[in-house]
């Protein structure tokens, strides 16, 4: 499905960054991967290695999505190697917990930084070579770019200007074949909820609480959300663009009562 064509993943070193390029190495992508774990990134890399069909090896660019300059690598590196560009997954983000009482200016600037000023600069980057090959862009958003919770305020804020990101380029790089679209994950099991302010016991209580939050009863998955993406990158979503495509269980269509 993806013979010949280069896939360029960021924040590929775990959780749905690397299911995604795991699962596009299996149908024979060419993988540009991006993270800055080099150690995690290698693995992933090997992964995808032993899974596709040509044993081809990924091109791994250790780059910080906060930094111009290892953006600006990211793409110039991609280029130098496979001389076009088909899919890029903006997936690299971080989550981080905090209400407008008890947040700061500087964890916004993160958050913001690495979720909408990253992606949006590597989308510039990323966009002549996507028209020249009448590519895809897949963003991996989140369901609080849909709908409100608490106690993440820059997340969501970042999550939702992912999705106006997302519309906004799709309606601008349609007619020249283009098309750009996000995946909204509920609750997935990738840790990243550990990653920003829970231990161990309150990640396991947290999980269990999913069952009532999210109308399949329980959390996703990041085979679920990689195969959402595979979709919307290939052909068979060819009528597709400008989508926020919730891959959450139903969280995103319930309402306390």
């Amino acid at each position: 499905m993806f013979t010949d064509k280069v896939v360029l993943i960021t924040g590929a070193s775990s959780g749905i960054g690397a299911e995604t390029a795991i699962e596009f190495a299996k149908l024979n992508a060419n993988l540009v991967i991006t993270g800055r774990n080099k150690e995690n990134l290698e693995k992933v890399g090997k992964q995808c290695e032993d899974g596709s069909k040509g044993k081809q090896k990924p091109l791994i660019v250790i780059a910080d999505m906060n930094v111009e300059a290892d953006i600006e690598k990211i793409i110039q590196k991609t280029i130098e190697k496979f001389s076009k560009l088909d899919v890029l997954v903006n997936n690299a983000g971080i989550l981080e917990s905090g209400t407008i009482e008890t947040t700061n200016l500087a964890q916004y600037d993160r958050v913001m930084s690495t979720n909408v000023r990253g992606p949006y600069y590597l989308t510039m980057l990323a966009v002549p070579h996507l028209i020249k090959t009448k590519g895809s862009i897949v963003n991996v958003s989140s369901v609080a770019g849909m709908r409100s919770f608490p106690n993440v305020l820059s997340y969501c804020i970042s999550k939702s200007a992912l999705d106006q990101l997302t519309r906004c380029t799709a309606l601008e790089l349609a007619l020249k074949g283009v098309r750009v679209n996000a995946v909204n994950p509920g609750v997935i099991t990738t840790g990243i909820h550990m990653k920003s302010s829970m231990n161990e016991k309150q990640y396991e209580e947290f999980l269990k609480t999913c069952s009532a939050t999210h109308a399949l009863g329980r959390p996703g998955d990041s085979k679920e959300v990689a195969s959402v993406i595979i979709f919307l990158a290939s052909d068979a979503a060819s009528n597709i663009t400008g989508a926020t495509l919730p891959v959450d269980g139903g969280r995103h269509a319930m309402c306390p009562r």
